[in-house]
C-alpha cells in the first residue's frame, strides 16, 4: 500500500466527502481475538480534514505492540510520528489499521444542514464505521478502546448498545493509556499532516502550506491565511471549515452582504409548523420522511 499516493489522491482538491485508507489485514487478526483502538486528529482546527483512525492487533501481541513505544501523537514531533508509522507498517504481520478522512466541506455541509449533524455525531459515526468495517473484513474484534468525544459514560453506553458482546472501554486520555489507541492516534495524525502538506485547492487560491500555521482559529498565521484567502463573494477555499465561528465573523465583517427574499412558501411553512388543536385527536396524515422535508420536496399531484 502506497500511503503517500492515497493521501495525495484525497488532497489533490475537490474532495467533498469521506475517504478511506486501509492497510492489509494480518492473517493472525482473523484467527485470534483482537483489540482495536480508535482516536482522531484535527477536531479543533479551522483548516483541513478531521481524520479518524483505528489500529488493531491480537491480544496475545500486546507486549509486542508496547515495544514499539507508541504514544499520544500530540506529545510527539512530526519526525517521531513518521518513524512510528513506519514501524507500525513494518510490523504488518500482526498490526492492521484504517483511517477515515472527513473533508472540510463534508464537516461544514453537515453542520449547516437543516437537520443538524454536529461534530460529536460525526465522530461517533466514524468510530462505529471503523469498528463495523474491521469486523466485516474478518478481524476477530473482542476488545474496543476509544478516546472519548463528550461524556465517556454516554459514549460507551452507545457503543455497547451498537456492539453487544464486545468488551468496550471509552476513556479520557485513552491515547496515553492504551497502546492500540496510541497507534491509532499516530496513524490519524500522520495522515492529516500529510494531507495538509499536499493539499491542492481547486479554487486556484495561492497557498503556501508553510504559512498556514497550526490551523487553529487563535493562531495568528492561520488568521492571516483566512483573511487573505477569503473571496468577498465566494467565501473560503475548500481547505477551510466554513462552519467555524471564526469564518462566520470574517464573512460578516468583510464579505459582500446578501439579502435573501423571503418567499411566500417559507411564510406558509412557518404557519403550517404550528399545530392546531384538532391535530392532537388522531385522524391526521402520517408524518413525512425527513428526506423530503430537508429537500423541500412536495408531491406535484395527489397520489
Amino acid at each position: 500500500m502506497n500511503i503517500g499516493e492515497k493521501i495525495a489522491e484525497f488532497a489533490k482538491g475537490g474532495s467533498t466527502g469521506k475517504y478511506l485508507i486501509t492497510s492489509d489485514i494480518p492473517a493472525v487478526c482473523k484467527s485470534e481475538p483482537c483489540m482495536i483502538g480508535i482516536d482522531e486528529a484535527g477536531r479543533g482546527p479551522v483548516l483541513g480534514p478531521m481524520v479518524y483512525g483505528c489500529a488493531y492487533c491480537p491480544i496475545s501481541k500486546l507486549e509486542d505492540l508496547k515495544s514499539l513505544k507508541c504514544a499520544d501523537s500530540k506529545t510527539l514531533s512530526l519526525d517521531q510520528r513518521e518513524k512510528l508509522l513506519t514501524l507500525i507498517n513494518e510490523n504488518a504481520d500482526f498490526i492492521g489499521w484504517e483511517v477515515e478522512i472527513l473533508s472540510p466541506s463534508f464537516i461544514s455541509q453537515n453542520m449547516f444542514r437543516r437537520a443538524k449533524y454536529n461534530l460529536n455525531w460525526m465522530s461517533h459515526d466514524a468510530a462505529i464505521a471503523l469498528i463495523s468495517r474491521a469486523r466485516e473484513a474478518g478481524v476477530n474484534v473482542t476488545q474496543v478502546f476509544v478516546d472519548t468525544v463528550g461524556p465517556p459514560e454516554k459514549y460507551q453506553a452507545k457503543l455497547e448498545a451498537r456492539f453487544p458482546g464486545l468488551q468496550i472501554t471509552v476513556s479520557k486520555k485513552a491515547d496515553a493509556l492504551f497502546p492500540t489507541v496510541s497507534a491509532a492516534s499516530i496513524c490519524a495524525k500522520v495522515v492529516r499532516d500529510r494531507a495538509l502538506e499536499t493539499w491542492r485547492c481547486p479554487e486556484t487560491v495561492p497557498m503556501d502550506v508553510t504559512k498556514l500555521g497550526s490551523g487553529y482559529p487563535a493562531d495568528p498565521q492561520t488568521k492571516r491565511f483566512l483573511a487573505e484567502g477569503m473571496d468577498p463573494v465566494f467565501g473560503f477555499p475548500s481547505l477551510v471549515r466554513f462552519s467555524w465561528s471564526t469564518c462566520q465573523t470574517l464573512l460578516d465583517k468583510s464579505a459582500v452582504g446578501v439579502q435573501w427574499e423571503e418567499s411566500d412558501e417559507e411564510i406558509d411553512e412557518a404557519a403550517q409548523n404550528t399545530p392546531s388543536v384538532a391535530s392532537f385527536f388522531g385522524g391526521g396524515s402520517a408524518q413525512r420522511h425527513v428526506f423530503f422535508t430537508e429537500c423541500r420536496l412536495k408531491p406535484a399531484a395527489p397520489l
